[in-house]
């Protein structure tokens, strides 16, 4: 049996945490951010946990 591969965009947009939940980034951050307020920027700056519904998915992408 071969190896499973792992999926190249999944595996540069998501990391694991400690405790093997996977981490990503928000979107929105990009451009146009003169309308958005300083505090909403701030927050879409930091790191945020994939949804538990999501995990299967994209651990079958990470190939784990």
């Amino acid at each position: 049996m071969p190896k499973t591969k792992t999926n190249s965009g999944a595996k540069k947009r998501f990391r694991r945490t400690a405790t093997g939940r996977l981490k990503r980034a928000h979107a929105f951050k990009s451009h146009i951010l003169t309308k958005k307020s300083r505090k909403r920027k701030r927050k879409l700056g930091k790191k945020t946990q994939i949804d538990k519904r999501d995990e299967p998915r994209m651990n079958r992408l990470l190939g784990a």
